[in-house]
C-alpha cells in the first residue's frame, strides 16, 4: 500500500498563495464573509503561516504552506467518539462529514489547526453553482472539514489505471495546491516509493516536519530554508 506524503521546498515557496486558491476552488471550500472572519470563523484547509526572524533592515521571512498533516499516528482519530475522523485504506486521515456531530474533540486534538468548523450552511449564489467542483461534496452546517489530499483525484487515478490494466503512476496522481504552485515547491507522491521525487526529496539533508517531537508522525515534510 503507498504512503502518500507531501514535501514543500521552502526556499521555492514565495507565499503567493496559489496553493490555497486552488484549494478552495477545488473542494468546494465556502467563503464566510468577513463578519463571520472577525469572529475567526475563516475556512481554509491550506493555510499560508509567516515567520519573521531578525531585526529590520535584516529580516528573513519564511512562508509556511500547512495543509492537514495525515499523521500515522493522529491524534485526531483517537479522540473522535463517533469515528468520523479516520485513517482509510490508502493511509490518509478521512473524514465522514455525515457521521460527524461537531463535537469538535479532533479540532483540540490536532496539534496542527488543520481543521475548521463549518458554522453555517454555505451559500452558493446561483451564478456561481456550474463552478462548484461536482468531485467533492458540499459539507452541511455543524461539521468539521479539512484537506484530504484531493483524495477524489485518487479515485479518479485508481479507476484509471484499473481500466488500463497497469499500476498506478507518479503523474497519475497530483494534489491541487502542488499542481497550482507556480515555483514547485510542493512535491507529491508516495514516500515509500524509490521512484519518486518525494521519496528522494524526504531524505534531503535539509527535510524536517514540524512538531515531530510529538510522535504523530505527519506525512508533511519540509526542506528547510537556506540562508543566503
Amino acid at each position: 500500500m503507498a504512503r502518500w506524503g507531501m514535501v514543500i521546498d521552502l526556499n521555492k515557496c514565495t507565499g503567493c498563495t496559489s496553493c490555497v486558491t486552488a484549494c478552495r476552488t477545488e473542494n468546494n471550500i465556502p467563503n464566510v464573509g468577513p463578519e463571520e472572519a472577525q469572529k475567526g470563523r475563516a475556512m481554509n484547509w491550506m493555510e499560508i503561516v509567516t515567520e519573521y526572524e531578525g531585526e529590520y533592515p535584516n529580516i528573513k521571512v519564511t512562508h509556511i504552506p500547512r495543509p492537514c498533516f495525515h499523521c500515522e499516528d493522529a491524534p485526531c482519530v483517537v479522540v473522535c467518539p463517533v469515528h468520523a475522523t479516520f485513517i482509510n485504506e490508502d493511509g490518509l486521515v478521512g473524514q465522514v462529514y455525515y457521521r460527524c456531530i461537531g463535537c469538535r474533540y479532533c479540532m483540540n486534538a490536532c496539534p496542527y489547526t488543520a481543521k475548521c468548523f463549518n458554522y453555517t450552511k454555505p451559500i452558493v449564489p446561483e451564478a456561481y453553482e456550474p463552478l462548484l467542483n461536482p468531485d467533492v461534496t458540499q459539507r452541511m452546517s455543524g461539521v468539521v472539514e479539512k484537506c484530504s489530499f484531493c483524495h477524489h483525484r485518487l479515485a479518479h487515478a485508481k479507476d484509471l489505471a484499473r481500466f488500463e490494466e497497469r499500476e498506478l503512476r507518479e503523474s497519475d496522481y497530483q494534489t491541487a495546491c502542488g499542481e497550482s504552485c507556480p515555483t514547485n515547491a510542493i512535491t507529491f507522491g508516495d514516500l515509500d516509493n524509490t521512484n519518486h521525487e518525494v521519496h528522494h526529496n524526504m531524505h534531503s539533508n535539509r527535510a524536517f516536519r514540524l512538531e515531530e517531537g510529538l510522535g504523530t508522525e505527519p506525512k508533511v515534510y519540509y526542506l528547510k530554508k537556506e540562508d543566503k
